[in-house]
């Protein structure tokens, strides 16, 4: 059965990629499984013949290659299904899955396959993100504590949209110490999609201020141009809380990680911080390294903020002295949402 992009992705039926390994590492739909029907050399090669020879000898030499390989993809399709049913996809929905699709259901599998293929459901996930939907962005300098401010609002119930989260980074110079491996651009894309068509967007969505890149991803356009125009609700963490939490965050981490961090910014902080701060460093004066740091992180803060509308911005700041970081984190959360019913 052929069906759109949103029954194939709502029907909780395990989803199989057919395209070349490296098409699936560029970019696939989260939680698909890999099941080539071309490795990239034969896909390769049959591209070839296609546009240098003709459609026949193309169709000729990729029964050549999947013919030894029919038992493998019966048995794979098998293990993958549940209750005897898979989704399958290619590219264009076209001759890959379909191929794949008919195998499988004469081995007597219940097959369904994406209409239009992967490009129909890039397609649907820009369109969607391009819809107008309630944002409130939280801003603040670094070590303000946004990430976990947004952790607590999900666990009272807010629908938040993790950005740093799902690229792997924490959006610095030394964002993707202790992290793992940032996904491509197209599969950062496909994360953020799957947790957007999963809000109600009738609904707030939380989302933490970004730049264009986080990492060596980018943010998609669509969104991007949504979070210019929402609400900026700035936090305004005390110095001394910002500095113990940035200790805590990467004093633990390899001191070379740390050092080429610097490094990587040594231009913007000049020659003779930057000297200071790897001296510091290697003295293990994590103290006078963050707060080094922070005075450039503030200032590139800052300069940033001046050039925002001023009409989106809000300040919140504590109702009250809280000291403990736990307890930063639950009121602030608290207070953002407070703010933002009160004021909606």
């Amino acid at each position: 059965m052929i069906i759109g992009v949103d029954s194939f992705l709502d029907n909780d039926i395990p989803l199989i990629d057919v395209r070349s390994p490296s098409e699936y590492i560029q970019g696939h739909i989260p939680g698909a499984v890999s099941l080539p029907l071309f490795t990239d050399d034969e896909r390769c090669q049959v591209g070839t013949t296609y546009k240098q020879i003709g459609a026949k000898e193309a169709f000729q030499m990729g029964l050549d290659f999947v013919g030894p390989k029919m038992s493998y993809f019966v048995s794979k399709g098998e293990k993958l299904s549940c209750n005897n049913k898979v989704n399958i996809y290619c590219w264009r929905g076209g001759k890959r899955s379909q191929s794949i699709g008919w195998l499988l259901q004469q081995a007597g599998l219940h097959v369904n396959v994406l209409q239009g293929g992967y490009k129909s459901y890039r397609q649907q996930a820009m369109q969607q993100l391009s819809e107008p939907a309630k944002i409130i962005v939280i801003g603040g300098g670094t070590g303000s504590g946004k990430t976990e401010i947004l952790k607590q609002l999900q666990h009272l119930g807010e629908q938040v949209l993790d950005l740093e989260g799902l690229a792997n980074h924490r959006g610095s110079a030394f964002g993707g110490i202790g992290q793992q491996n940032q996904p491509s651009n197209e599969q950062f894309f496909n994360k953020i999609w799957e947790k957007w068509r999963s809000f109600d967007h009738t609904q707030t969505i939380w989302i933490e201020n970004e730049s264009l890149c986080i990492g060596r991803v980018t943010v998609p356009e669509p969104l991007l141009a949504q979070m210019k125009e929402a609400p900026l609700l700035v936090l305004s963490a005390p110095l001394k809380m910002r500095v113990q939490y940035l200790i805590d965050l990467y004093g633990g981490q390899p001191k070379d990680k740390v050092e080429l961090a610097i490094h990587k910014i040594r231009k913007k902080l000049g020659l003779r911080d930057t000297k200071q701060m790897l001296s510091d460093l290697n003295k293990g004066d994590l103290v006078a390294v963050v707060n080094r740091l922070l005075k450039y992180y503030d200032k590139s803060y800052q300069h940033c903020l001046s050039r925002t509308d001023p009409t989106r911005i809000q300040s919140v700041i504590p109702s009250q002295s809280v000291f403990a970081w736990d307890g930063w984190v639950k009121h602030m959360a608290t207070s953002l949402m407070e703010f933002h019913y009160k004021s909606g």
